[in-house]
This record gives structure tokens, sequence and C-alpha cells, in this order.
């Protein structure tokens, strides 16, 4: 009880007035409860609501008490019951009277999230091209080191990049004109399309406005279009597939994190005939956790399943030409292949949907999908969140083309990329700092309480000039907040040194819990785990050994054809 009362004198000024102190509360058990809710601005006006509401009511009754006495039993129930209704009503807000109180339920909403600590506050943060990693906040001179950013490559601030961006700008203006059904689409589409589809090795690929977008769109059209379908869905799956699995309509499984036991037990459900999606990512944003999708595909071919693969935070950073994770499974025969397909049927070849983001590692904005063309042109012609969306800015779609071309032939950025990320890691380590095990580029640093996580972000960037991002619901679940860094080929280790030392002086500050801590309490999401098995890097030593040179030849500067998908198939 006093727990929940200092959270409210916390966030509700009444509570606090009307409390004073913890043991204030105790002596309220005896006091006028209602004359003192009455004084609350929120409760005395729901108050003030009933009453009113209860006086109308009464009003055209004309009898009073002395009729009610007199009134018959059954007479008396039926009031009775009109009256329990009433109150449902009223505490349904649904009356006559007066309007819903919207803004009522607005503040109260925010008050909870104000309670539990989940309430977000933005940071002003003004990443400088030129200067990256660092940042400007409100007043230019006020700077800071990003440690938290998506754009895992720094092609946001690549000169190729904004030099192509800016001729496009200054030529075609700066927005599309509509929808591609309206204004029809451009050069730029064709190209960033095709360009797409030759990094995932497809037969097609189809740009949306965000991937948030293309993930939704994709999956409900699925839902919507294919009778008796059945989803399955890894718990920890994005909110934009969860959202699309929503919009499906259909009947869901969510199994396990990465737990391919459960999955093969839920698909053996249902008769191979029947229409099945398995919906997963590659390496989960928040956990750093990789999922094996050689495995997944092998179920996906056994129980008669399409696969759908989310590639968000792996397109850039896995593979040698930064195709995914995908691409990464068979890497030297890709390797060697360049451009051109291996003489195999690859991993790659094996996932029917890949989406990804052009948002993040590629350093610009939009979403899409590559599939067989068939697929393609059915999600253009059907899906409503492409057909009804306008398209990207023809300065984007040259610009995101332009860094997929670059980051093909530049095995380096992903190198320095996953070399930067372990010299992190080593470093949390040896200061006992829990980071959640993977075998990823993501370190995600456990603290397990939305307060303290907010206090160490604040720490980090008002006495280390260091921004990174406390992480909280329904991001990830209650009492697994985190601190999520990522470190980009700018990173370098004279950087990572003062991220280190802040880190230790945060943890220091707040007695924050460390390893040894974490293994005491039996362990948590692999931190201080006694049973828990270590993965080994995605990529190896012999990978990190490669050089640009060792790429194919073929990927520097490849004629890459337009895609007849893209514009509509002629017959």
């Amino acid at each position: 009880m006093e727990s929940v009362v200092r959270q409210s004198a916390r966030v509700c000024p009444f509570m606090k007035s009307a409390t004073g102190s913890v043991q204030n509360v105790k002596a309220l058990k005896n006091a006028n409860l209602p004359a003192i809710a009455q004084k609350c601005p929120f409760m005395g006006r729901a108050m003030e609501q009933r009453r009113a509401y209860a006086s109308a009511s009464g009003s055209g009754a004309g009898s009073g008490a002395g009729a009610a006495a007199a009134a018959s039993p059954a007479a008396v129930e039926a009031r009775n019951a009109s009256t329990a209704s009433a109150d449902a009503t009223v505490l349904d807000h649904a009356t006559n009277e007066a309007s819903f109180d919207y803004q009522g339920l607005f503040e109260s909403e925010l008050a909870r999230k104000r309670m539990d600590k989940s309430y977000r506050y933005f940071n002003n943060i003004n990443r400088l091209a030129k200067e990256f990693p660092m940042a400007h906040r409100q007043q230019e001179d006020d700077k800071v080191t990003v440690w938290c950013s998506n754009d895992y490559l720094a092609l946001s601030k690549n000169q190729e990049v904004i030099d192509v961006m800016k001729k496009t700008l200054d030529k075609y203006g700066a927005g599309a004109g509509g929808t591609r059904n309206i204004a029809g689409h451009n050069k730029h589409a064709l190209q960033l399309e095709a360009e797409i589809a030759a990094l995932h090795k497809k037969e097609g690929a189809l740009v949306f406005s965000s991937c948030f977008v293309a993930n939704d769109a994709v999956i409900s059209l699925l839902g919507q279009k294919i009778k008796d379908l059945v989803i399955f869905s890894d718990e920890l799956n994005h909110a934009s597939m969860i959202v699309g699995i929503k919009h499906a309509y259909t009947k869901k499984h969510i199994f396990k994190h990465n737990n391919l036991e459960e999955l093969e037990k839920l698909l053996a459900m249902y008769p191979k005939s029947t229409p099945k999606l398995i919906a997963f990512e590659s390496v989960y944003s928040m956990s750093g956790s990789v999922s094996d999708i050689n495995k997944i595909c092998d179920l996906a071919e056994k129980y008669g399943a399409l696969t759908f693969l989310d590639e968000v935070h792996a397109v850039g950073l896995y593979g040698p030409h930064g195709a995914g994770v995908a691409e990464h499974c068979n890497f030297e025969a890709h390797r060697k292949a360049g451009i051109a397909s291996p003489e195999f049927r690859t991993v790659m070849d094996r996932v029917d949907m890949i989406t990804g983001t052009l948002g993040k590692s590629f350093g610009t904005v939009g979403g899409y999908v590559a599939a067989s063309l068939k697929l393609i042109d059915w999600l253009r012609s059907y899906a409503p969140g492409f057909i009804f969306t306008t398209s990207l800015p023809p300065s984007v779609m040259a610009g995101a083309a332009e860094a997929i071309r670059y980051q093909r032939s530049h095995l380096d950025l992903r190198q320095d990329q996953q070399k930067h990320t372990t010299y992190v890691k080593e470093g949390l380590s040896d200061l006992g700092i829990p980071v959640m095990p993977n075998p990823s580029h993501i370190v995600p640093v456990l603290v397990g309480n939305p307060h303290l996580a907010k206090e160490a972000s604040d720490i980090l960037m008002h006495k280390h000039r260091i921004y990174v991002q406390a992480i909280n619901f329904p991001t990830v679940s209650r009492g697994t907040e985190r601190l999520r860094i990522t470190p980009t080929p700018g990173h370098t280790n004279d950087l990572s040194d003062i991220l280190l030392d802040a880190m230790e002086d945060v943890w220091s500050t707040l007695q924050l819990p460390r390893v040894r801590d974490w293994e005491a309490q039996g362990g948590l999401l692999g931190v201080g785990d006694p049973n828990h098995i270590p993965e080994p890097n995605l990529w190896t030593e012999e990978q990190l050994s490669l050089s640009n040179d060792d790429l194919n030849p073929n990927v520097k500067h490849p004629i890459i054809e337009q895609l007849e998908v893209s514009s509509g198939i002629r017959y």
C-alpha cells in the first residue's frame, strides 16, 4: 500500500498535498473519503457528473420516498434493476447529459505511463554529417557522441550518397507527386527496386514508405487473401509484424523465441495442405539474438509453409555484399559468385519473402520486400499499404540505390563495424557490466529497472556527453530494461575507451547490478546464467581478414537491368 501511495504522490499533485506523508495515509481510513475525493480535480469532476445524472434521472418520478415505500416488491425490484443498469451506464460514461471526458482519459493514461516509468522523453539530437558520430543538442555548441544510432554503416553522411541526392533534388524536385498509381513512378524507383532485387538475388522487389508499412501490408494481405492461412510468429517479432498479423484476421500461433521444437509441434497440428506462413527476423534488434534461417526453411518445406524473413537489422551488416544473415549463411559461395547466383540453391533462395529497410544501414528512409516475380506483382496489385501511399521522393530513392551500390563493394565497412562491436563488448565484460550475450552487432546492456535505466542514460548524456537511449516497455518486457549500444565504423577504439570509462562511472554511481549480481540471482536473459551456452560470432576471423579486393570484380560497377514487374507485366 505504501509503495502505491509513494508512486501516486509523485505523479498526482492532489495526492501529494492530501497525504503529505505516507504515515498520514493510514489516517485516511477513518476519514470522510467522499468529501476528500471531491477536492480532487479529476475525481471531483467525475462525482459531479454522476450526481447530475442521478438528479436528472429522478426528476420525473414525482412521488418521492413515500411512494417508494408504498411500492410493491416487484416494483422495487424493477427500480433496483433500473438503477443498477444506470450505474453501469454511468461507469461506461454513456450518458445523455455529459460528453465523454476525452481529456480526462488522456490525462489518466499518461499518468499511468509516468507512474510505471515507461513515459518517454525524446532527446533533441542533431547528427552532424561532417563530424559523425558527433551531434549537437538544442544549441550547436552543445555536442554529444551518439552511441545508439541505427545508421549502422554511417552511410547517411557518405559523400557519394549525398552528392547523388543533391543532384536528383535539384533536377527533379522535393516530392514524388503522389502515389505510383496516380502520379506514375520514375527511373529512381525502377533503379532502386532493381538494386534491391539484385542484392537479395530475387526476381522482384517493391519499395514502401517504411518497412513497418511493408511488413504490415504484406502479412495482412496474405492473411486476407489466402483462405484458412495459419500464421506462426516468433514471440519477439517486431511490432510491425505483430500489427500485420492482427490485420490478417486469420488464425495464428506464437512460438517461444527461436524455439524450433515448439514451432515444429505447432506446424504438425495441421495437414500439409493447410496454407501456412512462418514469420521471423534474422537479427532481433533489442537482444541481438539471431534465428537459424536454414532450419526454419527446413520446417517450412516439410510442413508446406511460406517463409517471411525480416532482415531490417541485418542488411548492410552481414554477407559479403550486405544482403543480410541469409546471404551470410553461404558467405563463400556468394563472395565468389558476386552479383551472380551460386550454382546451387542457397539459404537466401529458400526464403520466400525478405523485407528490409532503407533507413538503417542504407542511411536514408523507406522499406521494401524482395520475392518472386509473381508474388511482387500480386503485392503491387493488391496491397493497400502500397497502392494508397505517396511514393518516396526521387532524391531519397536515388540516394538509397547509391548506398546499396556503395556498400555492396565495401566489405571493410561491415568488418570495421564488427571489430568495433567486439572491442566494446570485451571492454564491458572486463568491467563486469552485464551485456546480454549474442552473436551479432547489437550491444544490449541489462539494467532491469525503468527508473534506473533512464537515470543511467541521463548521467551519460549530462555528465559524459554521450547519448545512449534507455529502452523500456513496451519495446522490451518489464524488468528487462536496458541500454542499447550500436557501434559503427566511425566508433574507433579511442571513442570506445571514453564510453567504457563513462559506463564504469554510471554503474558505480547508481550501484547498478553487475554480472556477479545477476549470477547470484540465477541469471537473466543469458547474463549470469550458468546454463547459457555462448554462440560464436556470425563473422569468423577468416571472413574478417578479407579485403575489398577479395570480392568478385563484378560487384564494383554492375549494370543492373530494370525490372518489368516494377511497372506491370505486359502479356
